[in-house]
């Protein structure tokens, strides 16, 4: 009796993970978790960033406080913004660096990693230390936004769900998205908004179930996130309407403004990041602080600059600034926004875009009115129109800005001159640059997630290398009972069927013959049972294999002769992972002529082109000609979506993505690489 009370628990708990992981209805209860946990998230994270607020600057929101002194160290009077900045680093700075150093600057990028490249997975502290690391950067004056933690603590709430599930990758990056989009749905009200967000920057995709999930925890977590701060919209504008269809041409100019200002704004960010780097030669826990007294010397200025800025952005677009005053507040916003990431801050560029827009919108719609008095309308709703298409150019993805500036407002009457606006910076931007501001980000790093997949040792390694001898094969009419026991007895969770003549007929898995026991199909033979699954070539490389693995969980998939009938191995994750690490382990022996574990290196993505990050072009150089640092090996190059042969004399190419082994100390070294100097 006591061994059917403990089987019959754990049975049921399998079935019901493998309803989660496996059918579209088990999608539902995870999109609602994910929701819920991305509006508390989302809830939880504000409150947080509030309450930092108000300890280091004395108010709610210090941006629209002018230079009030903070009540708890008065003495200080306006100067206390000196230090608020260097205090906050001071906690964040070594919280980061200890426990999730991805939790540092905008989040996104790192979401979209994981997403292109990491099968989903994002380390589960990740959440907690983005949202304590934020907050305190926020609240001590940072002046960077909320929503890019937010996207990165609900990713992360997601991603951590679903490897706890252990959902197959391309449910797992599902998982993702849903959190992505929770957070912005809850932050801005804007479930819509939060839907496309996810669906057009982080998940790429607008398959049916893609778009359900997505939108199943956008509403969830919209819900949650009303029910805290009501259904009111984001920002209180004024009325707006479209004097003449002439004032359609003044909206085309500002979203050539806007491609300006935005572009313009993603190479000041980096353009300081790259100074930061060059001149900070201390410990990077410490940078936050040291840096911190630089952004209290622009707040001292400015303190305006303060936090996310949302009071001076809604001044800014009901009219209550001059043009002047306008240019400063945008200048001195990307001064303040870049400083603060560069110094090695945590939060968002999402706000700082939209403040951008609001400022140079509002700015370009007061001088066209001055000028143009009965053609053009309100100034506030150039600084409306403006949001969505600084944000349109900064991101290249216009189905979001339209809808986010719509959801922020409930004004249905903007839309045509924002998506005119927002199609031109739009357009602009991609034809300057091919980055937005989260994949450039990537691409200075080697990683371009816009071309595809980086090179990978496993597109050099192939199927016949790895895979394992065949399971002992089932007879095509072999009877469910020595079905049943031949699964029992052996350690495989899938073996192959083969009829009278050895041909491969398909394959039966452990699921498939429980499925049958419980059913009482004991009438059923081997040939009913087998299922027919996609089946690898010898030749076929493991990159190719790992794709249709993924979809057979643990089972395995049959290893087929050039012919097809033929059935010569088998091959699951871990035979692959085995032939990985044995060939790592080769190229490191080979790097090093003593032993080293695979602990002392590390694989670095390089692409070769002007935005890798390295100092001199290699293109045209063999291998052999590049000064490699020590004991570094380049282990596979993909070229136009394809694997090309390593040598010494492998010639690169401009293009060209190089996955190379380094040692750990010289990984950074890979930045600025030369030619080899040739010998006299």
């Amino acid at each position: 009796m006591s061994a059917v009370v403990v089987r019959r628990p754990s049975s049921r708990l399998r079935r019901g993970f493998d309803w989660l992981r496996g059918t579209p209805a088990g999608l539902v209860p995870l999109a609602l978790v994910v929701g819920l946990g991305a509006g508390l998230g989302a809830v939880a994270f504000r409150y947080l960033i509030l309450w930092f607020t108000e300890l280091f600057s004395g108010h709610a929101d210090y941006s629209g406080a002018g230079h009030a002194a903070n009540h708890f160290v008065p003495r200080l009077g306006m100067f206390f913004v000196v230090l608020a900045p260097v205090v906050g680093g001071l906690i964040y700075g070594p919280v980061v660096h200890r426990f999730a150093r991805e939790a540092r600057g905008h989040g996104v990028p790192e979401v979209m990693l994981a997403v292109a490249e990491r099968g989903g997975r994002i380390a589960p502290q990740v959440a907690v230390v983005k949202a304590l690391a934020s907050a305190l950067c926020i609240g001590s004056g940072g002046s960077v936004g909320r929503e890019g933690p937010i996207v990165q603590i609900g990713s992360a709430l997601g991603s951590s769900l679903g490897q706890v599930v252990r959902l197959p990758e391309k449910r797992l990056r599902l998982l993702v998205a849903c959190g992505a989009a929770g957070g912005i749905s809850a932050t801005f009200n804007a479930p819509i908004a939060g839907v496309f967000f996810a669906m057009e920057l982080i998940l790429n995709d607008f398959g049916a179930e893609s778009f359900g999930a997505v939108v199943l925890t956008s509403v969830t977590a919209a819900v949650i996130g009303r029910a805290v701060f009501g259904d009111a919209p984001f920002l209180h504008l004024p009325a707006f309407h479209l004097t003449s269809p002439a004032e359609f041409v003044t909206y085309v100019l500002l979203g050539v403004l806007a491609a300006v200002v935005g572009l313009g704004f993603v190479r000041i960010l980096y353009g300081f990041e790259d100074l930061a780097d060059r001149i900070w030669r201390g410990p990077e826990w410490l940078r936050p602080a040291v840096g911190g007294l630089l952004l209290g010397g622009v707040l001292l200025v400015l303190p305006q600059m303060y936090g996310v800025g949302y009071p001076v952005l809604s001044g800014a677009v009901e009219g209550h600034y001059v043009v002047w005053f306008l240019l400063v507040l945008l200048v001195g916003k990307i001064i303040a926004t870049s400083l603060t990431i560069s110094i090695g801050g945590s939060g968002g560029v999402f706000a700082p875009s939209l403040f951008l827009g609001a400022m140079a919108g509002s700015a370009f719609g007061l001088a066209a009115h001055a000028a143009l008095p009965g053609l053009v309308g309100s100034a506030g709703a150039y600084g409306l129109v403006g949001m969505g298409a600084v944000f349109a150019a900064t991101s290249q993805a216009p189905i979001t800005a339209v809808l986010i500036i719509f959801e922020l407002t409930g004004d249905y009457s903007i839309i045509l001159p924002l998506m005119a606006a927002v199609a031109v910076a739009t357009a602009l931007s991609k034809r300057l640059s091919r980055d937005t501001i989260y994949t450039l980000k990537l691409r200075r790093r080697g990683i371009d997630i816009m071309r595809g997949r980086s090179a990978s040792l496993l597109e050099t390694l192939t199927v016949g290398e790895a895979m394992q001898p065949v399971p002992a094969p089932l007879a095509f009419d072999a009877p469910l009972d020595d079905v049943l026991s031949r699964l029992a007895e052996g350690s495989d969770p899938a073996v192959p069927v083969v009829d009278g003549q050895g041909a491969y007929r398909g394959t039966i898995s452990v699921r498939q013959a429980e499925a049958a026991a419980r059913d009482n199909e004991l009438d059923a033979t081997a040939a009913a049972l087998a299922t027919a699954v996609p089946a690898l070539s010898g030749g076929q490389t493991l990159a190719s294999a790992l794709s249709l693995l993924d979809n057979a969980e643990d089972d395995g998939l049959p290893v087929l002769a050039d012919d097809g009938s033929e059935l010569v191995g088998w091959l699951n994750h871990k035979q692959v992972l085995t032939r990985y690490r044995r060939r790592l382990a080769d190229v490191a022996e080979d790097a090093r002529s003593e032993p080293r574990k695979l602990g002392g290196f590390r694989v670095v993505g390089l692409s070769l082109d002007g935005n890798a990050g390295a100092d001199v072009d290699l293109a045209g150089l063999r291998i052999s000609e590049v000064n490699w640092p020590p004991a570094t090996r380049v282990m596979a190059i993909r070229r136009d979506e394809a694997a090309v042969p390593v040598t010494a004399d492998t010639v690169l190419e401009s293009g060209d993505r190089l996955s190379v082994l380094v040692p750990a100390e010289h990984a950074d070294d890979l930045g600025d690489l030369t030619p080899r100097p040739a010998h006299v």
